[in-house]
This record gives C-alpha cells, sequence and structure tokens, in this order.
C-alpha cells in the first residue's frame, strides 16, 4: 500500500469510532502528518480524549496521556534525575516522563498551572527536553495533543498567548447532528456487549496498526507538493490583513487588537499542502488555504474590547478576511 493509501486507512478506521466529526479527524491527521501541535477545544463529551486516542491506538506509536491537574509539577511531565546506589557508589540516572512518547494527549491543558504548561514549551518547539542541564531528544514521530474546556473558568489556567501560538491549530469541536448521536449511542452500546463477551464483535481479528514510516512517507510527500507564487502570496496576505486590518476594511480594524504572527503563515502553508495532499492533489489552491485557514488563525487572533462587545469571534474576522482579501 501507498502512504496514502495507509492515511486514508487510518482515518477510516478513526472513524468507525468517532461518528459525526469527520472534520476533527481530518485536523487530527493535518497535523500529525505535518509535523505540529493541535490544541483541540470543545464542550464535555464531545469525543476530544477518543478521538486522539483512536488515531494512537491504530497507529504503531507509543501513546502517553497526561491528566493536567492544579497539583501538577512540571516534573510530572518531564521527569525528572533519581538518585540511584549501585556497588561502585551513587549515582543519577533520568527517569523520564511521560512527555517521553509519539503521541501525547494533554487532557484538559488550562487545569494545570503555568509553570506546567511551560513544561511543554521546549519538547513542542525544540523537540527536547533538558533537565538538570541534560538535553534529551525526543522521538522522531512526536507531536502533542492537548483539549481544553471552553465553559469552566473555576480552577483553571488560561493559556498565554506566546504558548497558543505554538499549536499548529486550533480545533474546535461542536455538537453533532441528532442523526449522528442516534448512532453513538448504538456504537457505545456494542462497545460494551462486546466488553462483556455478549457479542463476537470483539472476536474479530484486529487489524495491523500502521506503520509510521507511513507517517514519514506521507511527509515527504507532502514536502513535494507544489505551492505557486501566487499561492504563497494569498497566504501571506492573509497573514498581514490581520496585522494591517484598517487597509483591507474598516470593520476588521475595528475588531482585530493584535494581528497573527509569521508562525500563521508557516502554519497556512503546512496545513494546505497537507490538505491537498489528502485530497490526492500535487499542488495547493485557495481551496485548501481556505478549508484551514479557520483553525490556523483561531488562536492568533486578538479581539479588540470592540469585538467582544458586538459578539464577535476569531471565526468570524477569519470569514471577513476571506472575503476581502482577493483571490490569486
Amino acid at each position: 500500500m501507498s502512504a496514502r493509501d495507509q492515511i486514508l486507512d487510518l482515518k477510516t478506521r478513526m472513524g468507525q469510532s468517532i461518528i459525526g466529526q469527520e472534520d476533527v479527524i481530518d485536523r487530527l491527521l493535518i497535523g500529525l502528518l505535518a509535523n505540529g501541535n493541535l490544541l483541540v477545544e470543545g464542550l464535555p463529551g464531545l469525543a476530544k480524549t477518543r478521538a486522539i486516542k483512536a488515531m494512537a491506538k491504530n497507529l504503531d506509536a507509543q501513546f502517553s496521556r497526561i491528566q493536567f491537574t492544579p497539583d501538577l509539577l512540571p516534573s510530572d511531565v518531564t521527569g525528572t534525575e533519581v538518585y540511584t546506589q549501585t556497588d561502585q557508589g551513587g549515582t543519577f540516572r533520568f527517569d523520564p516522563g511521560p512527555i517521553f512518547a509519539n503521541i501525547v494527549l494533554a487532557d484538559e491543558i488550562n487545569r494545570a498551572p503555568a509553570k506546567v504548561q511551560a513544561a511543554l514549551l521546549e519538547a513542542m518547539e525544540e523537540r527536547q527536553v533538558t533537565v538538570s542541564g541534560k538535553t534529551h531528544k525526543m522521538e522522531p514521530l512526536f507531536t502533542v495533543m492537548a483539549t481544553q474546556n471552553p465553559i469552566e473558568q473555576e480552577g483553571t489556567y488560561p493559556l498565554p498567548e506566546a504558548q497558543m501560538d505554538r499549536f499548529l491549530m486550533h480545533v474546535n469541536i461542536t455538537y453533532p447532528p441528532v442523526e449522528d448521536e442516534v448512532e453513538v449511542i448504538r456504537l457505545v452500546r456494542g462497545e460494551e456487549v462486546a466488553a462483556t463477551g455478549g457479542s463476537d464483535v470483539g472476536g474479530k481479528p484486529k487489524p495491523a496498526a500502521i506503520p509510521q514510516d507511513a507517517v514519514f512517507q506521507a511527509r515527504a510527500e507532502i514536502g513535494q507538493i507544489h505551492v505557486s507564487d501566487a499561492m504563497e502570496r494569498y497566504m501571506a496576505d492573509l497573514v498581514y490583513a490581520t496585522r494591517t486590518p484598517e487597509t483591507i476594511s474598516p470593520d476588521l480594524a475595528r475588531w482585530i487588537e493584535v494581528g497573527a504572527s509569521p508562525r500563521a503563515s508557516l502554519a497556512l502553508d503546512k496545513c494546505s499542502r497537507t490538505h491537498a495532499w489528502l485530497n490526492a492533489r500535487d499542488y495547493v489552491d485557495p481551496l485548501d488555504v481556505r478549508a484551514i485557514a479557520h483553525d490556523v488563525f483561531r488562536h492568533r487572533i486578538t479581539l479588540s474590547f470592540e469585538a467582544q462587545g458586538d459578539g464577535k469571534t476569531p471565526d468570524d474576522i477569519t470569514d471577513e478576511m476571506l472575503k476581502t482579501v482577493a483571490l490569486p
């Protein structure tokens, strides 16, 4: 099987356990293939954790889940030096923390204080962890997928804007349609029956996990996706519109307090190329950029007080930019 066939097989397997969240599955795959970190936000019970675990379960990769709580310490994430007594005397050895995995689920990341959130920064950006002056490299396949609940205020610590920018995309999960809700009920009921031995569903042979080489091969193919000069300029124009909104629209000038950083341009390029590859194209067109623009800008645009008073969201700002910035 080609790398694309294997990745599409992974997508199909994830869809068997995640009902009504096809867009979320696509975004998780884009984040994995673009070698980025994702922030997944949604109300309780919308399968944020389940979606990430479904991807890890069907991929030949080490999975680690960190439940963020107010009493968590940075060493609980990164690991620590442990003193060990041997026949030759005492020595310190590094005991790696749960961050040393291929896919790391940082569950409810906004429940831990800033010092714990910051423990992820070096690993997310530089793919390494430094403890007691020693640097420990992460595995070649490494991604952090963090979740958070938007409605909880008490006992939470909002992520700083600078740390939010480290995430490739901010994925928003919404309620599924009522038809899909019925399918969710049936799916979970079937899983419970199979787990208790009441059905032969659990006796089916489990398909082999998708190898990591498929991800690396896919990344190599994505690197060869053609991006024209006009498409590069279109991506840059979208990002630049967030910094000089007065040149685009009076409404944008009133609504945007701080624009997006150059990381937004890089994210648009990576994600649009990956989106094109998943759709079997060897070039990027405006549809690819527009498909992922909301996820790229959602956490990188700071709204003004006037925009908040008008009830505007970052998605509304992105919609206005997509309407006003000229297509190539």
